[in-house]
């Protein structure tokens, strides 16, 4: 760098504009630089000069208040924590920068929040939480019969309910289904020659399918809808409430005495249901198609197998479970009034009977999985 030696007064400067007083004259060396004036003239009376100075640039930014909490710390320990933030965005444009952890953990923060928020504000819909009553109160149920809390008065009562009650009923329906499915087969069967084998057929359709499905549906429609619109009035009616504070439960002296009627009474219904089907069809076939009553009965009796109707009585069971499950689970979480009695009973049948037609499927293919060789001719 070079110097150069001028007779100069003391001078003293602002931050941005230097006024250089004359007091006296000494001699100094000048750094030779851009920022300063490269020759300086003076006269001989005391005069100001005025010239500008570069002021170096101010960066602004914003530090996390570290020492929150800690009034006592020294400025050399707060000045530590700031350089210790390597973090910072420094702009040169004069305006206030942020750090980036900071900001990220801002954002992060706010996007709790707003969780947080709209979790609490979420409630799950109706259908789910009902649906889930279902499974919960199924597994009550079978901890009371195995720990036998089991009302038994009640479980004759709703037992006479659902099986002599629903005879009728059923084996109408059934005798009307037998004969109409005789109709179809009897007429192709007639024309291929294989007379021998309608009774094979009838025999095998009634045990598998036709008898336990009919069965649970108009159970379903007939003691569904009934345990649905007992215990849903009982529910608006605060009838259950009542139960609880006479320190009875709901589950051991309502649900669980139908759910075992069902189980039990469904079936024997089947059973049935299943013979009254095969002498309709023998009856028919006999009568208009001229096909004889002991063919059909032998070809009936080649056909099936002992585990043909254990599988009816099982599925028919498990009809019986999910009609009584499903009817109870929509009778105990009914709101609403009169008008949610109505929609409480109107769901469970519907429930019950997409649950009837899963449940058979599953059953069917865990069964009669594979080809068979039942028809014999």
């Amino acid at each position: 760098m070079l110097t150069a030696s001028h007779f100069h007064p003391i001078c003293y400067f602002s931050d941005r504009k230097s006024t250089i007083t004359h007091i006296g004259l000494r001699k100094s060396k000048i750094p030779y630089s851009s920022h300063l004036a490269r020759r300086l003239e003076f006269t001989g009376r005391a005069e100001n000069l005025k010239f500008l100075v570069r002021t170096p640039e101010t960066r602004l930014c914003v530090v996390p208040n570290t020492n929150e909490g800690h009034p006592s710390l020294s400025a050399t320990e707060a000045n530590t924590n700031m350089n210790t933030n390597h973090a910072f965005l420094n702009t040169d444009d004069g305006h206030p920068s942020v750090s980036l952890s900071e900001e990220s953990r801002s954002t992060n923060n706010t996007l709790i929040l707003e969780l947080i928020t709209l979790l609490g504000k979420w409630s799950p819909p109706r259908y789910l939480w009902r649906g889930l009553s279902v499974f919960i109160l199924a597994g009550q149920v079978i901890i009371r019969i195995l720990k036998g809390k089991v009302h038994w008065r009640n479980t004759l009562q709703q037992l006479e309910r659902v099986g002599p009650k629903s005879l009728g009923v059923c084996l109408l329906t059934s005798a009307f289904v037998g004969m109409a499915f005789t109709i179809q087969f009897v007429r192709e069967f007639t024309r291929l020659g294989l007379n021998r084998a309608v009774g094979g057929v009838l025999g095998l359709a009634f045990s598998r399918e036709l008898s336990p499905v009919v069965t649970s549906i108009v159970v379903a429609g007939r003691i569904g809808s009934a345990f649905a619109a007992e215990l849903g009035t009982m529910q608006v009616s605060e009838q259950t409430d009542t139960l609880r504070v006479l320190g009875s439960d709901p589950v051991d002296y309502l649900v669980t005495p139908r759910v075992i009627a069902s189980c039990i009474a469904l079936p024997f219904l089947t059973l049935m249901c299943f013979i009254l089907g095969m002498a309709s069809s023998a009856l028919l076939a006999d009568s208009v198609y001229g096909i004889s009553i002991n063919i059909i009965l032998d070809s009936a009796q080649r056909a099936l197998k002992p585990w043909d109707i254990v599988s009816a009585m099982i599925k028919s069971q498990v009809f019986g479970a999910i009609i009584s499950v499903v009817s109870c689970a929509w009778g105990v979480t009914t709101l609403g009034g009169a008008k949610g009695v109505g929609e409480s009973t109107t769901s469970a049948v519907v429930l019950s009977l997409v649950g009837i037609f899963i449940a058979d499927f599953a059953l069917s293919y865990c069964f009669f999985q594979g080809a068979g060789d039942s028809l014999k001719m």
